[in-house]
């Protein structure tokens, strides 16, 4: 074989490679599937329209109010309710952008019961590390109650919080930081399932994609929106793209 047929052959590959790799990649909803008429972030409806679009999963909110009580919602503060010093009433009172009432997360995981769609639960920073703890045991304790341990994975900024999962939640579920300032080696460590990034922390750092798949972790990346962006991760060989934009990326894994 000559030099020429051996650079095609390798460029061949490469390309098969990258494809095989992009088509692995899986999809979930960022806030549900919200960016449709009918819809809000964080509803109910964003849930099931996220699994109607048959997404691996779908990324949703949750904080402890003043009474400890599990409420879901993106914002600390929101349409002037602070969710940590309200009480659930007063949470769920507020009305979302599309008519629903702000569910507690008794409402949301009984709506989540009825399909088929992964669970991707974040659990906002609190002001303390006692209401993290708080939030992470009930979080934990109802996801088994009703039955949906196997299908919920969670994510979390706070360093404590990420911890506090690993400690409480059934060996083998998976436990993912977002920050993005801990390195893949210690994320392992940690106890953690992967990285799950801003795009941009592993655009400055690509080479943690290959080292978390080299340590046996997955792979998501947070907030993607924008075609190029998701072309280039999928051919990096990531394994979740979260993004507002699930039809987008649906599409452009189909091309490949």
């Amino acid at each position: 074989m000559n030099v020429k047929n051996i650079f095609f052959s390798s460029t061949l590959l490469l390309a098969l490679c990258g494809s095989i790799q992009a088509q692995n990649t899986q999809v979930i909803a960022h806030r549900g599937f919200w960016n449709v008429p009918g819809s809000a972030q964080n509803s109910l409806a964003a849930l099931t329209k996220a699994d109607s679009i048959h997404c691996y999963g779908s990324e949703f909110d949750v904080w402890l109010t003043a009474d400890n009580r599990l409420v879901v919602n993106h914002d600390e503060t929101f349409k002037g309710v602070t969710m940590q010093n309200a009480t659930e009433k007063v949470c769920t009172a507020v009305q979302l952008d599309n008519g629903e009432p702000l569910p507690t997360l008794q409402q949301y995981l009984e709506e989540a019961q009825k399909l088929k769609t992964r669970l991707i639960l974040e659990l906002k920073g609190h002001k303390t590390p006692e209401q993290e703890t708080r939030a992470v045991e009930g979080i934990v304790k109802m996801m088994k109650a009703m039955e949906l341990e196997n299908r919920t994975e969670y994510i979390t900024f706070s360093r404590h919080a990420t911890k506090e999962f690993i400690r409480l939640a059934p060996k083998g579920t998976p436990v993912y930081y977002l920050t993005g300032d801990v390195t893949p080696k210690e994320l392992k460590e940690w106890g953690c399932a992967g990285a799950d990034y801003h795009f941009s922390v592993f655009k400055k750092n690509p080479q943690w994609i290959k080292e978390c798949h080299d340590l046996g972790m997955k792979v998501n990346v947070w907030t993607v929106n924008e075609a190029s962006d998701i072309e280039w991760l999928m051919n990096e060989g990531v394994d979740f793209i979260t993004t507002n934009e699930p039809i987008l990326v649906q599409e452009i894994l189909k091309k490949k």
